[in-house]
């Protein structure tokens, strides 16, 4: 927390002072906006330690409805505040995000102030007795800093500030560059905040959950010979479906997203969206998007696994991707406009996928299991997404997106049959990735 207000005041001089101020016109109450973003991220920060504890034990239940409650929240008073006092500007954003972080610290704190000293915690011999136990202290017969625990949490902090830099590396680029004005931004971030829905809602609790089941059923740093065997065939079974489920929702998504991104954008902003960049920008962003589904997978089970001294070598190469992707997003958009933020984006993934296949392969070599096999759908399968991709293709030259809504329905409903079929060869072909789904 402490480092949390050092930072939140250092950069909010950074953006107030130093950075490129909107037209007060335009974007009223901006400053104002940096000081609340910079005030909610300490409050959040209060979270972490209850944040922590619930996913070392997998309270999964509370992580959903504190989060829940917090996003409801939020965009209940977005919208109320947008409808009736429009002209509040960033007033509204900055009071919507104080709520979210407020009514997430708050959930967090009611219910471990009722679950600390209950009988369910006895009964579950729940190593926290009292609240004062999650506030900083001094422990008498300890050392004051446990030097080994210390190295792996900075070789991790190292590795967060590179992961944050190569996650919305595209950002920085565009704040502190100015490659891109805030109208192009604007669009950008509409279809960003659009296009990252599946990876938000389905992709990111996925792979934060089995983050966690992987490192509860393998240890850490000890390779595959040395673990149960056992606990190895559960966790090469689960990843290798896993794989396949994601790589079959980013596949769905990427071929159907090419032909629906004009139409998708036109309804939802109108021509403001559809007639310029957007389409081409969410085309390529269906593509990111089986990128992402990919390497959440893959990197949680890596990153589950990986001793310190593995953690700090990739730390090394994140460095070098982390330089190589500012260069690459700088020179795309001075080609490309914004499409080349999403095509910097492929390559950065591109990059990690390979180094976490790399690793599991390597694990897994001395054994029986190949579960990067999940990696690899049914040939029927990979044959209906390509028809249907080309025939939802043709159906968006002749149907969409001018010629009025019965060619738009025309073409949603082609779009449609394709799907069903996909639908109906996935469950004829990948019957242990249903059976896995339904029972998991």
């Amino acid at each position: 927390v402490p480092l949390g207000v050092f930072w939140s005041l250092f950069l909010g001089l950074v953006w107030l002072h130093f950075l490129e101020v909107p037209d007060p016109s335009v974007v009223p109450h901006y400053q104002a906006g940096v000081v609340a973003f910079g005030l909610s991220a300490v409050i959040e920060l209060l979270a972490e330690p209850f944040w922590v504890l619930a996913q070392a034990h997998l309270f999964v239940r509370l992580k959903v409805i504190a989060e829940s409650l917090a996003v409801v929240s939020k965009c209940i008073l977005t919208v109320v505040l947008v409808v009736l006092y429009p002209h509040w500007g960033l007033y509204i954003f900055s009071w919507a995000q104080l709520l979210y972080v407020t009514v997430l610290v708050m959930s967090y704190v009611i219910y471990f102030v009722m679950f600390l000293g209950s009988p369910e915690a006895t009964k579950k011999s729940f190593p926290v007795a009292r609240m004062k136990a999650l506030l900083p202290n001094f422990v008498e017969d300890e050392t004051f800093v446990n030097w080994k625990e210390a190295r792996l949490t900075w070789s991790f902090f190292k590795q967060s500030f590179l992961k944050q830099i190569l996650t919305e590396g595209e950002r920085y680029v565009m704040t502190f560059l100015n490659v891109l004005n805030f109208g192009d931004q604007g669009v950008y971030d509409v279809v960003n905040n659009l296009g990252s829905l599946v990876a938000r809602f389905v992709f990111l609790p996925i792979e934060e959950s089995f983050y966690v089941f992987f490192a509860k059923v393998l240890e850490r740093g000890k390779n595959i010979k040395d673990q149960k065997q056992d606990d190895v065939s559960m966790a090469a079974n689960v990843l290798e479906l896993l794989l396949k489920l994601v790589l079959l929702i980013g596949l769905t998504i990427t071929v159907f997203g090419y032909a629906y991104s004009q139409l998708a954008l036109d309804i939802y902003g109108g021509s403001i969206l559809s007639s310029g960049t957007g389409p081409d920008l969410l085309r390529c962003y269906s593509l990111y998007v089986l990128f992402l589904a990919v390497n959440g997978v893959t990197e949680c089970f890596t990153f589950a696994l990986m001793c310190q001294e593995e953690v700090d070598r990739y730390n090394f190469v994140m460095l070098a991707l982390s330089f190589s992707f500012l260069c690459i997003s700088y020179f795309l958009t001075r080609w490309h406009g914004s499409v080349g933020f999403i095509l910097a984006n492929c390559f950065n993934m591109g990059i990690r996928i390979a180094h976490s296949i790399h690793y599991i392969y390597d694990y897994f070599k001395e054994s029986s299991y190949r579960p990067l096999a999940g990696l690899l759908p049914s040939p029927v399968l990979l044959l209906v997404y390509i028809l249907s991709g080309v025939i939802t293709s043709f159906s968006e030259a002749f149907f969409c997106c001018d010629k009025g809504w019965m060619a738009r329905l025309v073409h949603i409903s082609v779009g449609a049959l394709c799907f069903a079929a996909t639908l109906v060869t996935m469950f004829c072909t990948e019957t242990k990735l249903i059976d896995f789904v339904r029972s998991q």
